[in-house]
């Protein structure tokens, strides 16, 4: 039962390794019939791997080293004589528009949380009556002191009822002793009228 399981699992790791490849395998000749500069960060990107993977897996890193032999030994211009760093710029535009829109979203949704947070200060500010601020700091600390007053009376109070306990201990020891001694009275028969 265990092998079974075992066995399924490599196969479905074989699979997603497979897979992973054909998609670098993709990805590698999309860079290379658009001229663009094979680099890991991209091939990553674009192939929806792992670099882990790309550096790791033998298969992976044999193509990456034969791509990026082949983007060094062409001319660094096409036929036609546009520059072949045209698509990576293309590349990175793209990835910059990407970025800036949603650094705009997020400062956006920023903004909005901010105002919130402050219309909620205001209407907090709008609903105290004038000169309540300074009672609410008179009030604060006052009951921070009764707080500090407090738990000193009831540390005396915990060092009295240790006390109290520890002198009702030995009050039960010497009563215990006490007992011990008159019990052999108690005990004898009574004398003789």
């Amino acid at each position: 039962m265990n092998t079974s399981r075992t066995d399924a699992a490599i196969r479905a790791r074989r699979q997603a390794t497979q897979e992973m490849l054909e998609r670098l395998r993709a990805a590698l000749a999309a860079m290379t019939r658009d001229h663009a500069p094979v680099t890991v960060a991209a091939l990553a990107r674009t192939a929806r791997v792992s670099r882990t993977f790309l550096y790791q897996n033998q298969q992976a890193r044999t193509l990456v080293e034969q791509a990026t032999r082949a983007s060094r030994s062409h001319p660094e211009t096409s036929a036609n004589g546009r520059s072949r760093t045209q698509p990576a710029w293309r590349e990175r535009a793209l990835n910059a528009e990407d970025a800036l829109a949603q650094s705009q979203r997020e400062i956006s949704t920023q903004r909005t949380r901010i105002a919130e947070l402050l219309g909620k200060i205001r209407d907090l500010e709008h609903d105290l009556p004038e000169g309540s601020l300074q009672r609410i700091v008179t009030d604060n600390t006052t009951l921070k002191q009764q707080v500090r007053q407090l738990t000193q009376d009831n540390q005396q109070i915990q060092e009295r009822l240790a006390s109290a306990r520890q002198n009702n201990r030995f009050l039960d020891k010497r009563i215990a002793d006490l007992e011990a001694e008159l019990a052999p009275y108690l005990t004898a028969p009574p004398p003789p009228p």
